[in-house]
């Protein structure tokens, strides 16, 4: 009939009316039908375990258990030769215990689980479903001692072997299925082999994730751990090794998939790993913070890739907090263009320090409304005011500083696409400039307290319209600095990462397409920063500013775009040639080979923060500079591109213009 089965209906070899069937069976059956009848016996064990078994058969199957271990208990007891005044009331014994540990499982829902995925927590359950059930035994025995003539209706013998009888026969059936199934599924070679780097508490948890969520998808081949007294040792069946055996782990045991379960590992470590994982063509992933678990558990869908920010981060900033709520603490803040990627994460960190109000303002509608939703799903909308007005609009902007009364303005609202601002150089004077004079005048009539711009790297001897436009805003609101009780400060840095029309975002999209990769020039070489960060430092330089600084952030070392775009494609698990390619189209109009953060003119002081230094620059008349940026606006809305630009330059002496049909304006290097 085992033939029968595996056949799934074939005729039945074994003949009807046989008087010598085991004998006909060794003549029809022969060595070879064994051979072709192993992978179907394999293929339907599998089908078996992978199947859902029904919650009343796991439960009728837990009763036998009991049943047998009551029996044995007896046999054991009584070292097999149970005594006629024991074997009589043997039957209501048992039947007792059986109806107390059907009440058991049924109270404790023991049946329920997955049998294949038996994890810990429900070892555990049963564990205390078991232990209570022979508790109430006990109290039986009790109860029966003093009410019937100090007899024992259970002995307590029967007890604590039926206790550990049941207990291993159904925790050890549960575990010897889940191995069984996780051995031969692995074993047909679906597996992927991972490996966890750190072997703590979080890594143990993360095998067991993997193999409760993914089944046999993905099969934990090492531990990788710093601490040098775990090598050689095993968890779960998963050797752990050092880390300096990465490289040869990751290449023997053909590891597919390496996941960082440290939760506070340091930058360059971390660093370290991924790039040994790329090398390698190994998909990296993270598990992410505790806090960020849902309901205190971890799953395998919140493990999440590694990006290329990453690659890139550094060591944690440490803030002066105490200074910072000094200054937010209580007040209304105002961030202008508080949408975009630098204000809306300046949002998000200063309500950390109990602002009393945060304006964001923005002309950007859908950005905005997007962004509120974030803040109301973190039951933080009353903190926040949100406001479409564009930065041109004076009556609009008078009507908001006289109802909201400002006493601190983040201005991170500008134009910021060089190649798109060199097209329209009348729309970069329009916002980067007159947008920010008019805020900034507000800002000395209302009396705000500090006025912090955002500034970039692009304004240090420009070479666009955007980064002449940049530097001219940035002079004007150092020249108000002695104007009224407003302090302005100036805050610059390079590019940041994941920012609304940076590189990664539009590699990103390129290579999802497909790509190509495109970038202007093998040499071309950027300053890069995440986003928190440049705002954690904005934050700090805000709280130090005493006015008219402008304040340099340490923004690392330059980064190639085309190695950028090379790890970007290895993160991807793609390969560089083969599944996409890299095309250099030439610099774009405005666009400079490599980022400065200093004017040849300029030198620095540092601060008490070593990322943050102070530029020395020149002072600046402030009725000079007003005539002059005044002039520009009206030659702005009424002149010729040209003449636009022209002005521009005479502000702005170091401007010069690159890769741009502006060149023509710029004088020659001997010419003043």
């Amino acid at each position: 009939m085992l033939f029968c089965f595996l056949n799934n209906g074939i005729r039945c070899p074994f003949p009807a009316k046989e008087s010598d069937g085991l004998q006909k069976i060794t003549h029809k059956i022969h060595f070879h039908n064994f051979l072709s009848l192993a992978p179907r016996l394999i293929m339907r064990m599998i089908e078996l375990l992978r199947k859902n078994t029904p919650a009343w058969l796991i439960f009728v199957i837990d009763l036998l258990i009991v049943l047998l271990s009551g029996v044995l208990a007896y046999l054991l007891r009584f070292n097999f030769e149970i005594p006629e005044w024991e074997l009589r009331p043997m039957p209501y014994v048992i039947g007792y215990i059986l109806l107390i540990r059907f009440i058991g499982f049924v109270i404790g829902k023991t049946n329920t689980g997955i049998i294949r995925y038996t994890s810990t927590p429900d070892v555990f359950r049963l564990l205390i479903v078991m232990f209570a059930g022979s508790v109430f035994f006990a109290i039986t025995n009790i109860f029966t001692w003093f009410f019937f003539n100090e007899y024992f209706f259970i002995p307590f013998s029967i007890i604590i072997i039926e206790f550990i009888a049941s207990t291993f026969g159904i925790a050890g059936l549960r575990i010897i299925v889940k191995i069984a199934y996780m051995e031969i599924t692995q074993g047909q070679g679906h597996a992927i082999n991972v490996a966890i780097f750190g072997a703590g508490e979080a890594g143990v948890l993360t095998k067991r994730v993997l193999e409760r969520d993914t089944g046999s998808k993905l099969k934990v081949a090492a531990f990788i751990d710093d601490d040098p007294n775990k090598a050689g040792k095993k968890i779960e069946g998963a050797e752990i090794f050092k880390t300096t055996k990465l490289e040869m782990i990751l290449v023997k045991k053909n590891i597919q998939q390496l996941i960082i379960s440290v939760q506070k590992l340091e930058t360059d470590k971390k660093q370290q790993l991924i790039e040994i994982c790329l090398e390698k063509g190994v998909k990296i992933l993270n598990v992410p913070p505790i806090m960020h678990w849902i309901n205190g558990e971890l799953s395998f869908k919140q493990l999440k890739e590694i990006r290329i920010q990453d690659l890139l981060e550094r060591d944690v900033i440490r803030l002066e907090e105490e200074n910072i709520r000094k200054e937010l603490g209580g007040k209304t803040i105002l961030i202008s263009g508080g949408s975009g990627s630098i204000g809306s994460e300046l949002a998000r960190q200063v309500s950390a320090f109990s602002p009393g109000k945060v304006i964001l303002l923005d002309q950007a509608e859908t950005p905005l409304f997007h962004f509120e939703l974030e803040c109301l799903e973190k039951n933080a909308g009353k903190l926040y005011e949100f406001l479409v007005a564009d930065i041109c609009n004076e009556d609009r902007l008078r009507e908001i500083f006289s109802k909201h009364n400002p006493h601190i303005i983040f201005h991170a609202a500008a134009y910021k696409h060089v190649p798109v601002m060199e097209q329209n150089p009348h729309e970069a004077v329009e916002t980067n400039v007159r947008g920010s004079k008019v805020i900034a005048d507000l800002a000395v009539e209302f009396g705000v307290d500090k006025f912090i711009m955002i500034s970039t790297d692009k304004a240090v001897n420009p070479t666009s319209i955007m980064g002449a436009s940049k530097r001219m805003a940035e002079i004007y609101t150092q020249s108000l600095d002695a104007k009224g009780k407003t302090k302005f400060i100036t805050t610059r840095f390079g590019n940041v990462l994941g920012s609304n029309g940076s590189v990664v975002p539009l590699f990103k999209k390129q290579i999802e397409k497909g790509g190509p990769i495109t970038i202007t020039h093998p040499e071309i070489t950027r300053y890069f920063m995440t986003i928190p960060e440049a705002c954690q430092l904005v934050l700090e330089a805000s709280a130090m500013g005493k006015g008219s600084e402008i304040y340099i952030f340490d923004m690392g070392k330059s980064v190639k775009i085309v190695e950028l775009a090379q790890k970007m494609i290895k993160l991807y698990g793609l390969e560089i040639g083969k599944d996409i390619q890299i095309k250099f189209i030439g610099l774009r109009p405005g666009e400079k080979l490599y980022e400065e953060l200093l004017n040849d003119k300029e030198n620095t002081i540092p601060t008490h923060h070593p990322r943050i230094l102070i530029a020395k620059t020149g002072k600046y008349d402030s009725g000079e500079i007003r005539e002059q940026i005044n002039r520009l606006i009206t030659i702005n809305n009424k002149s010729h591109t040209l003449e636009v630009v022209k002005t521009m330059k005479k502000i702005v002496p170091e401007f010069r213009s690159k890769n741009s049909v502006y060149e023509q304006l710029d004088l020659p290097p001997n010419v003043e």
